[in-house]
């Protein structure tokens, strides 16, 4: 059965400037879309991921690996998390995408090998 992964896309550090009680009512939905997914069979796994700002760069340079502090492009969007699941076909996926309450998700076919 085909895999694919769904990027959610954060609008630069949404979380800044947010209460406990704002990010329980916000996470609320996304936990139980979560464990929906987990009933269902369908998540295989996923991670939210930590600010773009945390991120450490490590580049290939004239042959060389050089590591850097910070992501390789600094932008308003950037990767929030992931969730890997396995469904019949894109449509399944994109069913799936369509139904996450937490906002933007690009849907991307996992090549197996």
């Amino acid at each position: 059965m085909p895999k694919y992964v769904l990027i959610f896309i954060n609008q630069g550090d949404w979380r800044a400037n947010k209460s406990e009680e704002d990010l329980t009512k916000i996470y609320a939905p996304i936990r139980s879309w979560w464990d929906e997914l987990a009933k269902s069979g369908v998540g295989k796994g996923g991670q939210e991921l930590k600010p773009q700002r945390t991120a450490t760069s490590v580049r290939r340079v004239n042959g060389s690996m050089k590591v850097t502090d910070g992501p390789f492009i600094e932008s308003k969007e950037s990767v929030g998390g992931f969730a890997l699941i396995e469904v019949d076909d894109l449509d399944k996926a994109i069913a799936i995408a369509k139904s996450f309450p937490g906002g933007d998700v690009e849907v991307r076919p996992v090549v197996e090998h």
